[in-house]
This record gives C-alpha cells, sequence and structure tokens, in this order.
C-alpha cells in the first residue's frame, strides 16, 4: 500500500484564491454494477469553517483504494470533518428506463438538493461563490449542478481531498445498502460482490434468474441471449 496516493487540498485551495468560497466534490459509486442503485455522493467545504484549516482523516484516499474496513472507520471521520456530505440514489428500474447518464445526473441532482436545502447555504453561495470539483473527464451534471460552476477533473477522487470525501461516503452508504438487500434477496450474494458483475453472481443469476434490483438491459452483455428470455415474465426487459 505504500504506492498508494492520498489527496490534498491544492486544488480546491486555488479555485478558493480565485474567488469560490465554498467547494462541493462529487463523485459516484455503483456505475459498473449489474444490481443495485447508483450512488452519488456530494460534500461540501467552506474555507472560512474552523474544520478547514484542521486536518482531514489521515486515511482519506480514494475509495478504490482502500480497504473496507479503512472506508468503514474513515467515513464518519469524514462526516465530522466537511461541513456536510449528502448522498443520492438511483434504483435499478430507472437506470434501464433512462440509461446511466441521466441516473447519475438524477442521483447527483438528489445529493446536491439535499446539501443545499438551506436557504441561508444557497444565499452564502450565491454571494461568496462556489465550484463543483466533479470527478471524471466530461461534465455529465448538465441541469443538476443547480447553477454552480462545475469544474470535471480525471482522477479528483484521488488528487482531491473533496472529491476522496465524496467517494468514500458514497462508497460506505452503497455498501451498506447492498448488505441490506442481501437479506432481503437470498441467493444473490449481495453482501459480497455488491452488485458487480464476479463469478459467483452471475452462476447467482443463472440458476434464479434476475431479482427486481438487477439491471436488466446490462445483462445481455455476460449472458447469452437465450438464458435472458425467460425473464421477460418479470415485466422487465
Amino acid at each position: 500500500m505504500s504506492s498508494k496516493t492520498f489527496p490534498s487540498l491544492e486544488f480546491e485551495t486555488a479555485l478558493i484564491a480565485r474567488g469560490s468560497r465554498f467547494i462541493i466534490g462529487i463523485d459516484e459509486v455503483g456505475r459498473g454494477a449489474i444490481a443495485g442503485p447508483v450512488a452519488v455522493a456530494a460534500s461540501l467545504i467552506d474555507s472560512r469553517s474552523e474544520s478547514f484549516s484542521k486536518p482531514w482523516p489521515t486515511a482519506l484516499a480514494d475509495s478504490k483504494l482502500m480497504t473496507e474496513k479503512a472506508r468503514i472507520a474513515t467515513a464518519p471521520q469524514v462526516l465530522d470533518w466537511a461541513e456536510d456530505v449528502r448522498v443520492g440514489f438511483v434504483e435499478a428500474a430507472e437506470i434501464d428506463a433512462r440509461g446511466i447518464t441521466k441516473s447519475l445526473a438524477s442521483a447527483a441532482g438528489k445529493a446536491l438538493s439535499a446539501l443545499l436545502e438551506s436557504p441561508v447555504l444557497r444565499s452564502q453561495i450565491a454571494s461568496d461563490g462556489a465550484t463543483i470539483i466533479l470527478d471524471g473527464s466530461h461534465n455529465w451534471l448538465g441541469s443538476q449542478a443547480s447553477g454552480v460552476d462545475v469544474i470535471a477533473r480525471t482522477k479528483a477522487d484521488r488528487d482531491c481531498v473533496s472529491v476522496a470525501c465524496a467517494s468514500v461516503v458514497a462508497k460506505v452508504q452503497r455498501d451498506n445498502l447492498m448488505i441490506q438487500l442481501s437479506k432481503e434477496h437470498l441467493g444473490y450474494l449481495f453482501d459480497g460482490h455488491k452488485g458487480y458483475a464476479s463469478a459467483a453472481h452471475i452462476a447467482a443469476i443463472r440458476e434464479l434468474g434476475p431479482s427486481a434490483q438487477h439491471r436488466i438491459t446490462w445483462l445481455t452483455k455476460i449472458l447469452a441471449d437465450g438464458e435472458i428470455d425467460g425473464f421477460a415474465e418479470l415485466g422487465e426487459v
């Protein structure tokens, strides 16, 4: 783990120097899963708050570079350090109906709506400025950005503290949801693979058919056409 890259506030500090009091880091989890929701987290940093001058959680990193144990331990520390972190979810059926990009934007919109629900905060953003740092190579937020300037940055979850905060909280909350769903949909082992296309997950789908948590339109990528014809009776194909 010695080669792990830890994030810094260098990019956020540059944006603050250019006139943004608030920074909102946004990251998604579950884009590539074949079951369960996609989750998008938005984490808020206020450069004038007491927390901003304090060290962020020492183990904080891109959630993909952290062990499950480290993520679970770090998520509460993130919630203590950041001004606020909110997570929006979009379920499998909506992903099937609208596609992943629109679903990501919808989940982000839910997270931002919760984050910005305070009229006082919205007024402060209007007067003092804010910038969204979005992990990725392009801006998929669209109108869901609520009028806040957006900068899409590749590997922002690795390099930027605000986005790493979002990454960890989104991952932990989605994992917790998949663990709960594993108790409601026995046999799919959601608690282990968290909805991703592991060999055990694919074997379970072949044996049991899809559950209501599966993204039916995605299954053609991993199962032969003949094997998913029987799924139509669920009304989801």
